[in-house]
């Protein structure tokens, strides 16, 4: 992927990684659209980083996402790259049935959003001469947290649908590349912002930044191979212990 002179949409971009890339890909000469659900965290982020335009988007809600995808094609027809970067992460206990309306918030944001927004700028994204498309996995895709039992599985889903989907566009313009984070000092989980085990925020998005343009299937910063390559070390269950003993 080229770092410059594209026009990139980001969905759920008004603060954490999404943010952090977003001005990073603004400083490299893109025109970058961030997308968010909180009208006011869009007026924040465009008083912060002007030029940077925004579009209010649901992704969880289908009809949103259809009229804020044509306002998008409307107002800037020259998107070739989306990144669908929306996400929930919360804690759950299987043992309570309660979990489940988390679980189907879980599933609507993290599995549904990014499918819906894919299905909305398809037609123009194949259209172009050039473009890509980047969604958001998560080293938790590879290597569950147990207590993040949805969150790991809606990644998981992702990872599954994005290489079913690179296949489908391998003779088409589009470039199809999965992101999958290692745990980042974001406000994604309570106390994460300043955690000494997650990447500090800055440090990630840099190396991501020196990854894409080499990039051909997945970005996997350093610090996210222990779990994206586990099973294949042979050291899975082990590090799912640690990561439950890391939540407490």
């Amino acid at each position: 992927m080229r770092i410059h002179d594209n026009t990139i949409f980001i969905p759920g971009a008004t603060s954490g990684i999404g943010l952090a890339l977003a001005a990073r890909l603004h400083s490299e000469g893109n025109h970058v659209i961030v997308g968010g659900r909180r009208t006011e965290l869009l007026a924040q982020v465009a008083q912060e980083y002007p030029g940077i335009d925004t579009v209010r988007i649901d992704v969880a809600d289908a009809a949103d996402v259809d009229r804020a995808a044509t306002e998008v094609l409307e107002r800037f027809g020259g998107v070739n790259v989306l990144i669908t970067m929306a996400g929930l992460m919360r804690a759950e206990n299987l043992r309570d049935r309660d979990f489940l309306p988390t679980a189907v918030t879980e599933v609507q944001t993290n599995i549904l959003g990014p499918l819906r927004l894919i299905a909305a700028f398809m037609e123009h994204l194949v259209a172009q001469p050039q473009a890509t498309i980047i969604t958001v996995s998560s080293g938790l895709a590879f290597t569950p947290m147990a207590t993040t039992p949805t969150y790991s599985a809606t990644k998981a889903a992702i990872h599954s649908f994005t290489d079913s989907l690179r296949l489908q566009l391998a003779d088409t313009g589009v470039e199809v590349l999965e992101l999958a984070p290692p745990a980042v000092q974001t406000d994604l989980m309570p106390g994460q912002a300043d955690a000494e085990w997650a990447m500090p925020l800055d440090d990630f998005v840099d190396e991501v930044m020196s990854l894409l343009p080499s990039a051909t299937r997945e970005i996997l910063v350093e610090n996210v191979k222990p779990l994206r390559f586990a099973e294949s070390a042979g050291n899975r269950d082990d590090l799912m212990a640690a990561l439950a003993h890391q939540a407490h």
